[in-house]
């Protein structure tokens, strides 16, 4: 299974940014997806997650109101769109795959470990 994350950048506060995650080798449409970041010194954290055919999704009350996930099934595809950026939304992004098929969202949400994970893509917003 191969992750491929793509969208970061500087932003200033208040922007938008889309970040987007590409998925190879896994039947994407049968899996729960999660967008995750990790900020230097702080934990990881499960920003969001979407289930199978985007019937449910969780969010982190961190960016509930400001982020929204997707995900194009047809083309392989998980998206973060990210608005009213803070100095704080700072850290590298991640993707992942759930473990198993057919989770909602709010189960992924509450897993501490996962499938596959992307590389990562650095969002900054400086303050």
């Amino acid at each position: 299974v191969q992750l491929q994350a793509s969208g970061g950048g500087s932003v200033r506060i208040g922007g938008v940014r889309r970040l987007s995650c590409t998925a190879s080798g896994i039947i994407f449409s049968n899996y729960a997806m999660g967008w995750f970041r990790q900020a230097p010194g702080k934990e990881r954290e499960t920003v969001a997650t979407i289930n199978y055919n985007s019937g449910n999704i969780w969010y982190a009350d961190s960016v509930k109101g400001r982020f929204r996930i997707s995900r194009d099934n047809a083309k392989n595809t998980l998206f973060l769109q990210m608005t009213n950026l803070k100095p704080e939304d700072s850290a590298v992004y991640y993707c992942a795959t759930d473990t198993e098929p057919f989770a909602t969202a709010r189960v992924m949400s509450t897993r501490t470990a996962f499938g596959s994970w992307g590389q990562g893509t650095q969002v900054t917003v400086p303050s």
